[in-house]
């Protein structure tokens, strides 16, 4: 996928990508899949779904593992990500945003300004914003002098 100019194709892509990542959710304690479908610069999809932990502090969301995945394998930049969640055994039926902890590891690995979310209930249904946009006057590495 050419990452230089997301079509309505290729978020059509990205979001059937974190639809098929959903379907792999480990979530038996609030039952609530979610699937995510990250685009690295180079037009690599890295998708990950959410793992819960009975303790519940060690488990992670669809997102971070995606991030995780990827820069684990080397890659540091991005340019889209595509979300998707709803309870266990529903069709999508409502825009899954990324929480807080999520949007704050975007920030460390994503330009604000230009890296797209997409929050979708399906390939036809979805929602697209920046991360300035869901983390107005975030924190990152800039803020330390590490750009």
């Amino acid at each position: 996928m050419d990452s230089s100019h997301l079509s309505q194709k290729g978020i059509r892509e990205l979001i059937g990508r974190a639809i098929e990542a959903r379907r792999k959710s480990y979530s038996p304690y609030s039952h609530y899949q979610v699937g995510a479908a990250l685009l690295a610069a180079d037009g690599q999809i890295i998708t990950g779904c959410n793992i819960e932990n009975a303790a519940y502090g060690p488990s992670n969301c669809a997102e971070r593992t995606a991030f995780f995945k990827a820069v684990s394998e080397g890659m540091r930049e991005f340019t889209a990500i595509a979300i998707v969640g709803s309870p266990e055994g529903e069709t999508l039926t409502q825009y899954a945003y990324p929480c807080g902890v999520c949007r704050q590891v975007m920030m460390e690995f994503c330009d604000a300004e230009s890296f797209r979310i997409i929050v979708a209930k399906s390939e036809e249904d979805y929602c697209v914003m920046t991360l300035a946009e869901l983390l107005p006057e975030g924190f990152g590495p800039e803020n330390l002098g590490e750009v």
